[in-house]
């Protein structure tokens, strides 16, 4: 997703820590009565945060129905800052915790209206077999990269 639109210094700067960065305009329907972004937009946008960073890693595991995959176990926002329309967002994501068979991957919105950090969160993701229904261990190929 990040190839679409270009990604100001001064994010690349902010989300620097980061392994991958999404990044989406905001729609007019994201916003609420309120005026303001909806609580529940972060949350979608750290689930295509979720999947570029996920994609980005070679394994085995894949989005594909059946088999290995991921399955997001909780997830948490932060939120720093009010968001508006017109504005272009772009979600870091990074790999945090890592465990037997669960990690954590954090997430940060940056605001090109705002030229800040508006929300962070995580996302707490266990390695799932889908045709026996239970999870699994992350593979060492897949650790080894998550610790890179």
């Amino acid at each position: 997703m990040t190839g679409s639109v270009p990604i100001p210094s001064a994010a690349k700067e902010a989300l620097a820590d980061f392994t991958t960065i999404t990044s989406l305009p905001l729609q007019w329907g994201d916003m609420d009565a309120f005026g303001h972004v909806n609580n529940v937009v972060y949350i979608r946008w750290y689930e295509s945060s979720r999947i570029d960073l996920l994609n980005s890693f070679d394994t085995e595991a894949s989005m594909a129905p059946g088999g290995l995959g991921p399955i997001l176990a909780s997830i948490t926002c932060d939120y720093k800052r009010q968001l508006h329309y017109p504005d272009t967002v772009h979600i870091g994501g990074r790999v945090g915790r890592t465990g037997r068979t669960s990690f954590d991957l954090e997430h940060a919105v940056y605001s090109e209206q705002l030229d800040a950090i508006a929300a962070t969160g995580k996302s707490v993701v266990v390695l799932f077999n889908y045709d026996t229904n239970r999870p699994v261990r992350i593979p060492p190929k897949l650790l080894a990269q998550f610790q890179a």
